[in-house]
C-alpha cells in the first residue's frame, strides 16, 4: 500500500489521474462539510488531493492502512466486504456528495471493506489529520458524521437480516424503498425517481440473490403497478405496496 500511495503521490498509478484546481469548489457541495469556515477550507486546500479514477478501479483493499477519507464529487463507488471464503459482499454505493472511508476517523485500524469505483469517478482525498483537527473542533460537524455513520450502521444490520431472514420480493422491496428515499426525486406524476443508475446484477449482489431473479421480480412488480422503469432508471410508484411486503 505505502508504495500505491508514492505512485499516487507521482500520479502514476494504474487508474488513478491527479486533477488540480478545483477540489475546494467540488468540496463545498458536499452537505457534510456546511459549517466549515474560511480557515477550515483553507486547511483541506493545502492537505487534499483530487483524483479522476477509471471505472472498476480498486481504492483500496481490506487491510490497507487508513489514511485518509474519501468525498465523492462525480461518479460512483461500491463498498463491499469480502468473506474468508472469497465471496464478496456489496454493502452500499457511494455518489456525488458522499463519502468513504470513515472508519479511520475514530479507530485508526486497516481498512475493512473494500472500495471500488463502478464508473470513472472524480473523488477527494483528504488525510485523517485533517479531518480529525476539524472534527474535534466542530461539534456540529462531529454530529454529522456520527449521525451518518450510525445510520450506515443500522443500515447494515438491516441488510444482514434482509440476507438471511426475506425472501427476495420482501428484500428487493425493501430495498427499492432505501434507495428512493437516499437518492430519490419526486416527479410530477407523484413516483419517485430513483437517480442512482443500478443494475440487476448490482441489486442482486445487495440482496444476495442473482441477476435472474431480480430480473424476473422487477418485471413482476412492473406489472402489478408497484415500480416503472425507464432508459435504466427505476420511478417507484406504489411506495405503500412494496412496504407491504417487507417482513
Amino acid at each position: 500500500m505505502k508504495k500505491a500511495i508514492e505512485e499516487r503521490e507521482n500520479g502514476v498509478a494504474r487508474g488513478w489521474q491527479p486533477k488540480q484546481g478545483r477540489s475546494l469548489w467540488y468540496l463545498k457541495k458536499i452537505p457534510l462539510l456546511a459549517s466549515l469556515s474560511v480557515t477550515d477550507w483553507e486547511r483541506i486546500q493545502r492537505s487534499a488531493s483530487m483524483w479522476e479514477i477509471r471505472r472498476r478501479t480498486v481504492v483500496y483493499l481490506p487491510g490497507d492502512p487508513a489514511e485518509s477519507v474519501f468525498f465523492v464529487n462525480g461518479g460512483r463507488v461500491k463498498i463491499s466486504r469480502v468473506t474468508p471464503d472469497g465471496r464478496e459482499i456489496t454493502l452500499r454505493y457511494q455518489g456525488a456528495g458522499d463519502f468513504f472511508g470513515e472508519q479511520s476517523l475514530f479507530t485508526g485500524k486497516p481498512r475493512g471493506e473494500m472500495a471500488e469505483t463502478m464508473e470513472t469517478s472524480l473523488v477527494t482525498e483528504v488525510p485523517r489529520p485533517v479531518i480529525e483537527h476539524l472534527v474535534g473542533r466542530r461539534n456540529e460537524l462531529m454530529r454529522r458524521f456520527l449521525k451518518i455513520i450510525l445510520d450506515r450502521q443500522n443500515q447494515l444490520e438491516t441488510r444482514i437480516q434482509r440476507l438471511l431472514f426475506g425472501d427476495v420480493r420482501s428484500k428487493l422491496a425493501e430495498l427499492l424503498l432505501e434507495l428512493a428515499d437516499q437518492h430519490g426525486t419526486k416527479e410530477e406524476d407523484g413516483t419517485v425517481r430513483i437517480r442512482l443508475r443500478i443494475t440487476h446484477q448490482e441489486i442482486a449482489n445487495l440482496i444476495g440473490s442473482t441477476r435472474e431473479t431480480v430480473s424476473l421480480t422487477i418485471s413482476e412488480f412492473r406489472r402489478q403497478g408497484y415500480i416503472r422503469t425507464d432508459r435504466r432508471q427505476l420511478f417507484v410508484v406504489d411506495k405503500k405496496s412494496l412496504e407491504a411486503m417487507i417482513i
